[in-house]
């Protein structure tokens, strides 16, 4: 299970990160969840160590699956901290991002509809539960997205 985020700030730029594994391609921030970790809290940890960005996470965007990979994009609002690579990014920006220039920074073709989804689309509601007993510990509502494409 991985998840990743279309993250963006008040300039309405869109959060990528470019890899050492995949220098080729600019692409969402995000990782693998850990065992007991809910999705949220992943997405939130795996950006912020990433890109020293903080978020609020609004809802999902789209599940996509690779093989036995399931991987989850949600969309949030960047909230604060300071760019900064990581061990994991050689580089990380903001970027004015739209359905003309995605081409020119998502380069690998899986990536490409997980952003157009998230450009155009409407995130729908997110909940994390706490089991034995069962508690809600997260809710996000979803929320539109403003159209770019």
């Amino acid at each position: 299970m991985t998840v990743s985020g279309y993250i963006t700030n008040e300039k309405e730029e869109t959060l990528l990160v470019k890899t050492f594994w995949r220098a080729d391609t600019w692409e969402l921030p995000g990782g693998g969840v850990e065992s007991g970790e809910t999705l949220d809290l992943a997405l939130c940890r795996e950006i912020f160590e990433e890109t020293g960005i903080t978020v609020k996470l609004l809802g999902v965007t789209g599940v996509y699956s690779n093989g036995s990979t399931v991987s989850i994009v949600f969309h949030g609002k960047s909230t604060g901290g300071v760019l900064r690579t990581s061990e994991e990014t050689q580089d990380v920006r903001f970027v004015k991002l739209d359905s003309s220039n995605v081409h020119q920074y998502i380069k690998r073709g899986k990536f490409i509809p997980r952003v157009l989804d998230a450009m155009k689309g409407h995130s729908i509601p997110f909940e994390a539960f706490k089991v034995r007993p069962y508690k809600l510990l997260e809710r996000l509502e979803g929320t539109a997205i403003h159209d770019e494409s």
